[in-house]
């Protein structure tokens, strides 16, 4: 791998979180949720920089703390209408040098380590995309699912193809699991999106590594997994 080429890594932690309340701030594992992530970005070996962008003053003193870059970012760019390339945009605009990859890395994502992304940086050399995108297996098939109608009948719930079949049976599914995004820079500019069109592929994490937190269960989850250290690749 050609390890002169740049990564940028930007960790967009928001100071307000609706369901769950300064969760960016909250201990998980024995320190603030969004230290999880500035510590995998800081250990991988090939992140060049690593940004931290907040609204929060106590969250960018977390990264001051930890010893990486820290850009406060516009109140416009971070209430609830706010998107996260708006965040990242702003974050590569901002930054003094250019790179030629960005890297995303969620808080809520923390146990996402530096062997994860990793791995991902080095099958996207492999490959030759522009981007690529994490993902885990479903928990549970799509084809069993539906939507309810109001009176609540299951008459048609299941289509015909899998009503008799066996979940072992059925297709792997995967599902995005907002734990890493790499792209291009040129590539994410253009078109708004680190899931471009064409040249993109998948990285397949276990899905214990691929808790996302949202809301209270998911950081009780991950607080369990990350003192019992049981994340693997």
């Amino acid at each position: 791998m050609d390890e002169k080429r740049g990564f940028l890594a930007v960790i967009p932690a928001r100071g307000g979180s609706k369901r769950l309340p300064r969760k960016n701030l909250l201990e998980c594992g024995g320190k603030p949720l969004v230290a999880w992530s500035i510590e995998a970005a800081r250990e991988s070996r090939y992140i060049d920089i690593t940004l931290l962008s907040s609204d929060d003053k106590e969250i960018l003193a977390v990264g001051e703390q930890y010893g990486i870059e820290t850009l406060e970012r516009p109140h416009s760019l971070a209430d609830d209408t706010s998107s996260t390339f708006d965040a990242v945009a702003h974050a590569i605009v901002q930054c003094s040098k250019e790179y030629e990859y960005i890297v995303l890395l969620q808080p809520t994502s923390p146990l996402r380590t530096a062997t994860h992304i990793d791995a991902a940086i080095e099958q996207l050399h492999r490959s030759g995309a522009d981007a690529i995108v994490s993902v885990c297996e479903m928990e549970h098939s799509p084809l069993w699912s539906n939507t309810l109608p109001d009176d609540g009948s299951m008459e048609n719930f299941l289509d015909e193809s899998v009503r008799h079949s066996r979940s072992q049976d059925l297709p792997t599914y995967y599902r995005l699991n907002g734990a890493i995004y790499i792209c291009k820079i040129t590539r994410l500019l253009e078109e708004k999106s680190f899931m471009i069109r064409k040249n993109i592929v998948a990285y397949i994490m276990d899905r214990r590594s691929s808790v996302d937190i949202d809301e209270a269960l998911d950081f009780e989850f991950a607080g369990l997994l990350l003192q019992a250290g049981t994340t693997t690749v």
